[in-house]
């Protein structure tokens, strides 16, 4: 295949709403089919949502009775996987013909994971990517992922990969991720700053890949009346502004990053790009030098196995 059309959704979650927000992947996932995409990458933490600007009642040594409801409240609003959040998502997949990418609450027990999930049109839910190392404050909302859940996703058209928001500034996981042949990086993040941008092409420059980067545009009125952002109380204050991209391997703008609005950004991928990009740069080829660095991956589990009901 030469060529693939490609599409960021760029959309905020019915916070504290599973089954609305479900509906909203679905319809965004439709859009992005009918514009002809093959892929759709959606934000992180889209379905069982990202509470940004939301406190818990946590500080330092202390938690509060009403954070730990919210908590459960979140905690209620995240998914199985697999469950049937996900076999509706593998059922739709299959249905338009297109490989889904995206974020996701994990329920596992007591613990949450911040995860990107992967649904193939042939195979349904294929992978998941659980975030290795949450930022700040979500350390106390999600545990940490693992070496288990890197996959590299062989699809007709290309190797898939996704980092989560920071993770794509963790150099080893970076490597380790190049290492396995990643043809389009996928990112769903919530990072809205200029600076996010910068990064994004870095990736693509570095990894000779093309980067996809799914973000979340949110507003004070996707969330319930009785939760209490830091950032204001009016229905059209802005959560999380977007900046949803897609790039080349050579660092070109597929397609500008967008701001104030939900929207699916398409772009067609000419593959070959990719092929070409190599000439000058293959970060674990001919730039890696071996001689003088290794490195090494663990991919072995590192949570406990829970035994199906």
């Amino acid at each position: 295949m030469a060529s693939v059309v490609v599409a960021a959704v760029q959309a905020g979650s019915v916070l504290f709403d599973t089954p609305a927000t479900v509906a909203k992947a679905e319809h965004f996932i439709r859009e992005a089919a009918s514009g002809g995409a093959r892929l759709v990458v959606l934000p992180e933490a889209f379905i069982g949502g990202y509470p940004k600007g939301v406190d818990f009642g946590v500080t330092v040594g202390s938690r509060s009775a009403e954070g730990r409801d919210l908590f459960r409240r979140y905690r209620e609003a995240a998914i199985a996987v697999p469950g049937p959040e996900t076999a509706r998502l593998a059922e739709l997949s299959a249905q338009l013909a297109v490989d889904v990418v995206v974020g996701v609450i994990e329920r596992d027990g007591g613990t949450l994971y911040c995860t990107a999930l992967f649904f193939t049109a042939t195979d349904g839910l294929t992978a998941k990517h659980r975030k290795l190392l949450p930022t700040a404050a979500e350390r106390y909302l999600w545990g940490q992922g693992d070496g288990s859940t890197m996959p590299a996703v062989q699809t007709e058209y290309a190797v898939l990969g996704a980092a989560i928001c920071w993770e794509n500034y963790l150099p080893l996981f970076r490597q380790s991720m190049y290492a396995k042949g990643i043809d389009i990086w996928c990112a769903p993040t919530v990072d809205d700053r200029d600076q996010w941008q910068a990064t994004m092409r870095h990736i693509a420059l570095e990894g000779r890949c093309f980067v996809i980067s799914a973000n979340q545009y949110l507003i004070r009125a996707d969330l319930p009346p009785d939760v209490h952002p830091i950032q204001g109380g009016t229905p059209d204050t802005i959560l999380i502004n977007g900046g949803s991209t897609i790039i080349s391997p050579l660092g070109d703008i597929l397609a500008p990053p967008a701001r104030t609005t939900e929207t699916v950004l398409l772009a067609e991928l000419d593959l070959s790009d990719r092929d070409r990009s190599f000439l000058d740069f293959d970060p674990v080829g001919h730039y890696s030098r071996p001689d003088i660095f290794t490195l090494t991956t663990n991919e072995s589990p590192q949570h406990t196995v829970r035994k199906a009901d």
